[in-house]
C-alpha cells in the first residue's frame, strides 16, 4: 500500500481550529446583544474609574466582546446612586458595576436601602492598596517623621485629603488618628485624581491614595510614598523614580504606624440575572487577566492579584461587610 503524503498545513490548519475553539464562546452560550453598559459608583479619576476605562479599552482593542462596554460614572450620594440603580434594574445582563469598599461604607454610613447582596457578585479582579502620600517638598521623609509631626502638632492642625466621607479613605484617616492620638482635618474629594492634585498644590499634608491615583505624581517628583496600608510588601520591583519601587516601601506597620487595609475591585450585575449571563462576564474577565497588557496595568497600580468568583467571593463579602461594619461602628460612621 502506498505511503499517505506528508501535508503540514493539515496539522497546522488542526492547531488553528484548536485555538479557535478554546477562545471561541461555547455552542448557544449566552452573550450581549447590545452595548454592555459599565457602572462606576464614584467620580472621575479614581481607581475604580481607571479599571473601568482600562477593561473597556483592552476588550475593544482585543476583540473580546462583539458589543462595546460603555463606562458610565454614577457617584452621587458616595456610590449609591450607581448602586441603587443597578439594585433596580433586575434581570438585565447588560449592565455591570464595578465596585469598590463604598459597597459596604455607603450603606452602612447613609441607611441608604442597599446591600451587595442585592446585586449579582460577579467577581473579585484584585485587591487595591492604600499608601500614605506626601508632598515630595515636606519634611516627612517615613511614615514615623509623619506620625511625630501629627502629634506634636495640634488637634486638626494636619490635613488629609480623601475621596468621599465615611468611606475607605476617612476609615484609614481615624485609624491614623488612633495610632497618632491627635484629631486629623479630613478634606473629602470626589475622586482619587482630585485628590492626589490637592497634595501636588501643597493645600493638603498627606492622603492615602491608591497606588495608581498617584503613580504619574509619583514619577514625576512632586509626591513622596512613605509606606503601604498592607500586612506584606507589593511584589513590583521596577523602579518607578530614581530610587524606589513598590518593592521599596515598607508595611506602615514596620515602619511605625500600626495601621492595615485593602481595598476590593470586584464586578457585580443586577439581580435576577442567569448563571449563563454571569459565566460570560466571568470569562470575560478571566481572558482580560491574562492579556499581558493587565499584567502591566497591574503592576504600574501595585494591585494584590487576588481573584474570586462563586462561594469564595461571596463568602469573603460576607467577611468583610463584617469587618467594615465594626470599623464604622469604632469611628462613630454607622447610620442613626
Amino acid at each position: 500500500m502506498a505511503a499517505t503524503p506528508f501535508k503540514p498545513w493539515r496539522g497546522l490548519a488542526a492547531a488553528a481550529a484548536a485555538c479557535a475553539a478554546l477562545f471561541a464562546p461555547a455552542a448557544g452560550a449566552w452573550e450581549p446583544s447590545k452595548p454592555i453598559e459599565f457602572v462606576v459608583p464614584a467620580g472621575t479619576g479614581g481607581g475604580a474609574d481607571q479599571m473601568a476605562r482600562f477593561i473597556q479599552g483592552v476588550v475593544a482593542k482585543n476583540n473580546l466582546a462583539k458589543q462595546p462596554i460603555v463606562v458610565v460614572n454614577k457617584s452621587g450620594g458616595a456610590g449609591a446612586e450607581g448602586f441603587l440603580d443597578v439594585k433596580g434594574d433586575k434581570g438585565n445582563p447588560h449592565k455591570i458595576v464595578i465596585t469598590l469598599s463604598n459597597l459596604f461604607t455607603t450603606p452602612l454610613a447613609t441607611g441608604v436601602p442597599f446591600n451587595w447582596r442585592d446585586m449579582t457578585p460577579v467577581a473579585m479582579l484584585a485587591l487595591d492598596q492604600f499608601v500614605l502620600w506626601v508632598n515630595a517638598d515636606s519634611p516627612y521623609k517615613t511614615a514615623k517623621d509623619y506620625v511625630q509631626a501629627v502629634k506634636a502638632g495640634g488637634d486638626r492642625s494636619f490635613k488629609m485629603a480623601g475621596t468621599g466621607s465615611k468611606q475607605e479613605d476617612q476609615i484609614i484617616t481615624v485609624l491614623v488618628e488612633k495610632a497618632a492620638g491627635k484629631k486629623i482635618t479630613y478634606v473629602p474629594f470626589k475622586g482619587g485624581g482630585d485628590v492626589a492634585v490637592q497634595l501636588v498644590g501643597g493645600h493638603v499634608n498627606s492622603t492615602v491614595n491608591n497606588p495608581i491615583e498617584a503613580e504619574s505624581h509619583w514619577r514625576a517628583g512632586k509626591l513622596r510614598a512613605l509606606c503601604v496600608f498592607d500586612k506584606q510588601p507589593m511584589p513590583y520591583k521596577t523602579k518607578l523614580t530614581a530610587t524606589q519601587s513598590w518593592a521599596d516601601l515598607p508595611t506602615c506597620s514596620s515602619a511605625g504606624l500600626p495601621v492595615d487595609y485593602v481595598m476590593l475591585r470586584g464586578i457585580f450585575m443586577a439581580p435576577g440575572v442567569s448563571q449563563d449571563q454571569v459565566d460570560f462576564y466571568i470569562d470575560l474577565f478571566k481572558k482580560v487577566r491574562a492579556l499581558p497588557e493587565w499584567k502591566d496595568f497591574m503592576e504600574k497600580g501595585a494591585f494584590n492579584q487576588t481573584f474570586m468568583t462563586g462561594e469564595e467571593y461571596f463568602n469573603w463579602l460576607g467577611r468583610n461587610e463584617q469587618m467594615h461594619r465594626v470599623l464604622m461602628k469604632e469611628a462613630g460612621f454607622l447610620a442613626q
